[in-house]
């Protein structure tokens, strides 16, 4: 741009140089102007193609999901089926470690050290927790039976029902007794045989309890006759059933 045109006017040095200072003020002026425009117009056109390039990123991303989620419920049964499947594992390991838990505990209390003829003890299973129950004569016995569940893999919370029997002189006697009626009865005595015997005796303030099984109902008979053959004992009480010998 022309700002003076010198042909017109005549100036003084010290006009010349003032024109001078401003003009060079001005052309810096434009210059910056340019700059700072050309700066302007190279953000906007960096900035459209960083939008440009976020809104097709954003777009491929939405279009992958989308697919993604077709196919799988596009799969048979989709989300249920995959959600069926899971729980059809988790009901089969279940059922599985319910089996062994069963066995185990079945195991740990038919080698305890003290458990005997004189002793019952019985289980619950509720999913991985166990409820024990029955009569021991020694608490030692009862110790023993809750520390040895509580060991076994996977066994969440064990209850303790278990009673231990008062120590009696008297249910002493009828013990002894009671083993040799029953036991002496050769259809019976195989019964006794075994680290578990499939006959326990319990007694409790002279009250007798048969507890266990035998081949037949003719041997629960047998044993009710044997076990009120006894003298001093106030009642008997069979609950022997018929099955597999624990």
């Amino acid at each position: 741009m022309v700002l003076f045109n010198h042909s017109e006017y005549s100036l003084c040095p010290l006009h010349t140089e003032r024109y001078t200072e401003i003009l060079w003020q001005e052309i810096g002026i434009q210059c910056n102007g340019h700059r700072q425009m050309t700066s302007l117009r190279n953000h906007r056109r960096n900035g459209g193609l960083a939008m440009n390039l976020t809104k097709r990123l954003t777009k491929w991303a939405g279009m992958a999901a989308l697919a993604s989620a077709t196919l799988l419920m596009a799969a048979p049964g989709g989300f249920a089926a995959s959600n069926r499947v899971m729980q059809r594992d988790s009901a089969a390991g279940g059922a599985k470690y319910g089996s062994f838990l069963n066995k185990e505990v079945h195991h740990q209390l038919a080698m305890l050290p003290w458990y005997g003829v004189f002793d019952n003890l019985e289980y619950t299973i509720n999913g991985n927790d166990v409820t024990l129950s029955g009569q021991v004569v020694n608490p030692s016995t009862k110790r023993d039976a809750l520390a040895s569940v509580k060991h076994i893999e996977g066994v969440g919370k064990v209850v303790d029902n278990i009673t231990v029997l008062p120590l009696s002189g008297f249910d002493n006697q009828i013990r002894r007794a009671e083993y040799r009626a029953i036991f002496s009865e050769g259809q019976l005595s195989g019964y006794s045989m075994g680290v578990n015997p499939s006959i326990h005796i319990i007694v409790d303030n002279g009250h007798v309890t048969l507890v266990g099984y035998v081949d037949n109902e003719t041997d629960v008979h047998l044993a009710t006759l044997r076990a009120n053959s006894v003298p001093n004992v106030f009642s008997v009480t069979n609950n022997l059933k018929v099955g597999q010998r624990g």
